[in-house]
């Protein structure tokens, strides 16, 4: 344990999460010569969101060779499309080959930070009462931290076994029991075909449809990772034509919204390949376009909805009661267990710390009409602070990773600018602007096509989405301008 974690501690860079984001930027630091540096995470592991959803069948759905670090390859990935417990054993792995353990304080989830104008620091305090100085605080807190837990009337009275997909509870048997699962989102297309064959009968409830699309993935041959390790440079091709392969999907997201009737086809070929049953194919075909919502890919989650076992409701719930879901025309549906797959508060970033920058002025109240910064990374008024895979920075097309290693060094520029400041506060005409714009761009893609979802706030804002080219970000993120500053020494 290094002596910058003792309480009260003062420490240069303060990391809040020990994530892709959290882990990635501590290692980048290091190569830099800067290791006054500390991770608070609140879990008592690395990882983030890939410790925390173990749930059955949970994967990534971006090929393995694109979601990991450019400058920390992995030669033996198993498959195309790398499970959960893979991507959780790298980030492990990242954190003890690169000696970073010793920077992190685990169990130790932050409540809130004040910026102090005078000393050009943040003061830090954590739920368990210590507190720490930084002169640059970094959220890493991603966007998928928070479970989302619906609003139905009656489900805290459920006396069945109760749990959300991001809180798995490994130690309940499904064997046999009749299950409830609410949302059809990016988890509920995983785990719904592993537990559809244990459990006596699955009611799945969907809100609205999603679009499914295969999955073009296998698990990789022995051969094949022999030569990938024996030849490094192979999987550096890989991973770039797989960048190119994915990059090129933004064109039908946002350039050239046409392109996305390939993929209706892709979709419908898909159905009709799962399910024969033409009036459950009719209730799984959304009432939106193509790529408004997040496109899933799966090959197993229609066969397993066409299981004699597994039955798809779609009226809505109305209430849940002490042992049945019940839905809007009254219908009960009787159940042991109930299992939400409704996703995570995506919009609401950095909650629930209360963070206040100059002046004493609250960032939830800034974003109250909904997360803005420029590049994702710098909000005016909070000065010193950096945030990554911040609003706007989250993608529909491609690797975060890749987005990640852009903010990186845009984040490093801007700490070491500080060793001659005392702060550097974004002006807010250049947030303005770029928001602005931003707003615009997002205007014109397939996400605004008429329906809500997680990528949006209450009243329809998008704060989440990144509205074009990747390498066009890493562009804009090359190096941090100082004339975009206000420069306090």
């Amino acid at each position: 344990m290094t002596n910058s974690s003792q309480p009260g501690a003062s420490v240069h860079v303060l990391i809040i999460g020990a994530g892709f984001g959290g882990l990635g930027l501590a290692i980048q630091l290091q190569k830099a010569g800067i290791h006054d540096f500390l991770i608070l995470e609140k879990g008592s592991d690395v990882g983030g969101t890939w410790r925390d959803n173990s749930y059955p069948g949970a994967a990534c759905d971006v090929p393995s060779h694109l979601y990991s670090f450019s400058f920390e390859p992995k030669a033996d990935w198993s498959r195309k499309f790398a499970p959960q417990a893979e991507i959780f054993a790298y980030q492990r792995h990242c954190a003890d080959k690169y000696g970073l353990r010793r920077h992190i304080r685990f169990g130790c989830e932050v409540e809130g930070a004040e910026f102090d104008a005078p000393s050009g620091t943040w003061q830090v305090r954590t739920r368990n009462g210590e507190r720490f100085r930084a002169r640059a605080l970094v959220s890493a807190c991603g966007q998928l931290n928070r479970p989302a837990w619906p609003r139905i009337p009656g489900l805290d009275a459920f006396k069945g076994e109760l749990f959300h997909s991001a809180g798995w509870n490994h130690d309940y048997p499904l064997d046999g029991k009749r299950v409830a699962v609410i949302g059809t989102g990016a988890s509920a297309i995983q785990f719904v075909p592993q537990i559809a064959p244990k459990v006596a009968k699955l009611s799945l409830f969907q809100r609205s449809a999603a679009y499914v699309i295969p999955k073009p993935d296998r698990a990789y041959r022995s051969w094949e990772r022999a030569v990938m390790r024996r030849l490094p440079w192979l999987q550096k091709v890989d991973r770039v034509l797989k960048y190119i392969q994915h990059e090129s999907r933004v064109l039908a997201f946002t350039v050239i919204p046409p392109l996305m009737k390939l993929m209706q086809f892709r979709f419908r070929q898909h159905l009709a390949r799962g399910i024969a049953d033409p009036a459950l194919r009719q209730r799984l075909v959304p009432d939106y376009p193509l790529g408004c919502k997040r496109i899933l890919i799966s090959n197993d989650f229609y066969p397993a909805l066409a299981r004699p076992n597994v039955e798809v409701i779609d009226g809505g719930i109305g209430e849940v009661t002490e042992n049945a879901v019940v839905t809007r025309d009254g219908q009960r549906h009787e159940v042991d267990a109930i299992i939400l797959g409704t996703g995570f508060a995506a919009t609401d970033f950095l909650a629930p710390m209360s963070i206040r920058g100059l002046g004493g002025r609250d960032l939830n109240q800034a974003w109250r009409d909904g997360a803005e910064a420029y590049l994702g990374v710098s909000v005016s008024g909070f000065p010193n602070l950096f945030i990554l895979y911040g609003p706007n920075t989250n993608l529909g097309h491609n690797s975060i990773i890749y987005m990640l290693e852009s903010q990186f060094r845009y984040v490093l520029d801007g700490i070491r600018a500080l060793q001659g400041l005392r702060y550097l506060d974004l002006k807010p005409e250049v947030q303005q602007r770029f928001n602005q714009r931003l707003q615009r761009d997002v205007r014109r893609t397939v996400w605004e096509q008429g329906c809500n979802s997680w990528y949006k706030t209450a009243d329809g804002r998008n704060t989440n989405n990144w509205p074009g080219f990747t390498f066009s970000y890493r562009q804009q993120t090359r190096r941090l301008d100082l004339d975009l500053y206000e420069c306090t020494r």
